[in-house]
Parts: C-alpha cells; sequence; structure tokens
C-alpha cells in the first residue's frame, strides 16, 4: 500500500514538472515548433515559378500552385496557426527560382545512367511578433532517377518528395530554430 502511495506521488510530481517547464518555455507544439506568444495565424502568398528565366532551368505548369499548397499543407498540420489570406502574423513568401534536370552518372557508352532534378526556392519569412526572426534564403532539394525514365513518368513522386523535404526545412528555419 505504502508502495503504490510513492508511486503515485512521484507520477504526479514528474506530471507537474511537465506542465511547469512547457509553460516556462512558451507556446510549444509537440511537433517542434516554437511560436511567439500571441500569434494566431499565417499566411502563404502565392510562389510563383520564374524557374523559365534562369539557363538551364525550365518551366513546369501547376508547379507553383502545388508548392504554395504543400507549404500552406505543412504549416496547417504541425501548428495550431489558422491560415489567413491577408495580414497574417507569420508570412511566407517567394518564387520558385530553379527547376532543372541534370546528368548524374555514365554508362560505358557515355550516356546518361542516372538523372536528377533539383527544384530551389527563395523564401522571405516575415515574422510579425518577433521581426528578429524574419529571414530571406534559399531551399533547394533533388530526386535521383534513372535515365531511361520519363520525367512525366516520375514527376509526381519526385515533386512530393522534394516538397516534402523542402517544406519541413523551411518549417524548421521558420519555426522549429533547427
Amino acid at each position: 500500500m505504502m508502495a503504490q502511495k510513492v508511486k503515485y506521488y512521484r507520477s504526479a510530481l514528474r506530471i507537474t514538472m511537465l506542465i511547469l517547464l512547457v509553460q516556462a518555455c512558451g507556446i510549444y507544439s509537440f511537433t517542434g515548433a516554437s511560436i511567439p506568444a500571441g500569434t494566431e495565424t499565417f499566411q502563404v502568398n502565392y510562389f510563383e515559378n520564374i524557374a523559365g528565366n534562369r539557363p538551364g532551368s525550365t518551366i513546369e505548369p501547376g508547379l507553383d500552385r502545388d508548392f504554395t499548397l504543400a507549404l500552406q499543407d505543412i504549416l496547417i498540420n504541425q501548428t495550431n496557426l489558422n491560415l489567413t489570406n491577408t495580414n497574417g502574423d507569420l508570412v511566407f513568401e517567394g518564387e520558385i527560382v530553379e527547376y532543372g534536370i541534370t546528368p548524374m552518372s555514365a554508362t560505358a557508352q557515355n550516356t546518361a545512367a542516372q538523372n536528377r532534378l533539383t527544384i530551389t526556392v527563395n523564401v522571405r519569412y516575415f515574422n510579425v511578433k518577433r521581426e528578429e526572426d524574419n529571414y530571406e534564403t534559399r531551399f533547394s532539394f533533388y530526386f535521383d532517377y534513372p535515365a531511361e525514365q520519363q520525367l512525366y513518368d516520375i514527376k509526381d513522386t519526385a515533386h512530393g518528395e522534394i516538397f516534402e523535404r523542402i517544406t519541413q526545412d523551411i518549417f524548421n528555419a521558420s519555426l522549429a530554430k533547427w
């Protein structure tokens, strides 16, 4: 009986300490987001695809819309913030600046054995509550695929993996501080 009481008090003490620790750190989400107090909304402006202006890049129709939605989705899923179209406490904007395919390895016949699709996004982040967190930087990732395959055949998979990595990197840089 005494051992059960001791276990109960230890568990209660641990829970109390955890609650105090979480409160002391400010608003914290279990996804790793550190959101400033009073922050309630975020805004993701349309990421225009200007990759075709860069030598070696091409324009991929719908890429701008798909990337904008992917960034909105990660913020909705990993925070308790509300999406807004104007006057967001946190604002993400930018443009897709690179969309290109490069050969990565060659065969004995001097033809490509593997290709790499690379997407680079320039991001501007504004935090109305904590302006010292504002930044502008580029995020880039790639997807390698066999040269015998056409981009059209792997595009959905490639875009999904690249978007997942880039949007997570943006989230980490702006809200997780990793």
